[in-house]
């Protein structure tokens, strides 16, 4: 199927959406083809059937991930037409991720055959999903409060991805947001320090609200190695001054995630004294590096080396 297909056929779904219901929104926060309708989120994607009699899907994890990480969210299988979609929630397909076959780069390759099953890994290894096949109703109707929207939850996202590098690199990491949720952890849980360090030449108030720091640990002593501030729908000037009490240690690398490069270059003008210290990088390069680090330590640990 050409790209100019997939978006004809997801557009039509998109029409057919607004007919039930009109306030259809692009979710801006993420780089995929997802949606937000009433109190439900949902990525598209779109296929025809293949001489195979089986549809195709190709699915990167770190996409797959950021969807199931919204509340109350679906991965919509447009198979053919939009009278043969399977709504499938996205924690089920996620769960199920294991059992299908993947290339290094973490590309899915998503299966689902002629009575819209989702295919897994060995013969005749099926999941029957006949109770999600035109389930507008998930989507159109849902019975689901949400707690938080889907900037709050990809932020929590990028905390998540930050904590995890870190971790896989041997730092000691610290989050302030322990109950907030990635992949069904709290970050408090994939921090692996339940307090923030208190360090002799910063503010401790301002200090232990960074989203995400790194530490050496020397001796009995923690020594900020990074410091994350992940601005999506705040502005940059708190996180920038949050990260600013850690000026005095000058090899500690202080980074401003966002989307917003512009408002970051507006903001750090002010601060041109330490401009240099500030680095800024796109939140997709966040979930590159994740994937990376994930496949590099996977890698390691088939080999043994």
């Amino acid at each position: 199927m050409t790209k100019a297909q997939t978006e004809s056929l997801a557009d039509k779904f998109i029409e057919k959406l607004r007919e039930i219901a009109p306030d259809v929104d692009p979710i801006k926060v993420l780089r995929a083809r997802a949606y937000k309708i009433q109190n439900a989120n949902f990525l598209i994607r779109a296929s025809n059937l293949g001489k195979n009699g089986k549809y195709f899907f190709g699915l990167n994890y770190i996409t797959a991930e950021e969807i199931a990480n919204l509340e109350n969210s679906f991965v919509v299988f447009i198979c053919g037409s939009i009278e043969n979609s399977l709504i499938l929630p996205s924690r089920i397909l996620i769960d199920h991720l294991p059992h299908i076959s993947h290339d290094r780069n973490g590309e899915y390759k998503i299966n689902i055959d002629g009575s819209l099953r989702l295919i897994l890994n060995g013969k005749n290894n099926r999941v029957e999903c006949s109770e999600y096949i035109n389930a507008w109703n998930l989507l159109t109707s849902p019975t689901k409060a949400v707690k938080s929207t889907a900037e709050e939850s990809y932020h929590s996202v990028l905390q998540g991805r930050l904590l995890e590098i870190g971790n896989i690199r041997g730092y000691r990491t610290f989050c302030p947001n322990k109950s907030k949720v990635f992949n069904g952890a709290p970050l408090g849980q994939l921090a692996n320090l339940d307090t923030c360090p208190n360090l002799q030449f910063s503010d401790y108030n301002l200090l232990r609200q960074i989203d995400v720091l790194w530490f050496r640990e020397k001796d009995t002593k923690f020594i900020p190695e990074y410091a994350f501030e992940v601005e999506l729908s705040t502005g940059t000037w708190s996180g920038v001054g949050r990260l600013a009490t850690l000026i005095d240690y000058a090899n500690t690398k202080l980074y401003v995630i966002s989307d917003e490069f512009q408002k970051y270059n507006r903001v750090i003008r002010s601060f041109s004294e330490y401009k240099s210290r500030y680095i800024h990088i796109p939140t997709y390069l966040i979930g590159d590096l994740y994937a990376a680090e994930r496949n590099l330590r996977e890698l390691r640990y088939e080999i043994g080396l």
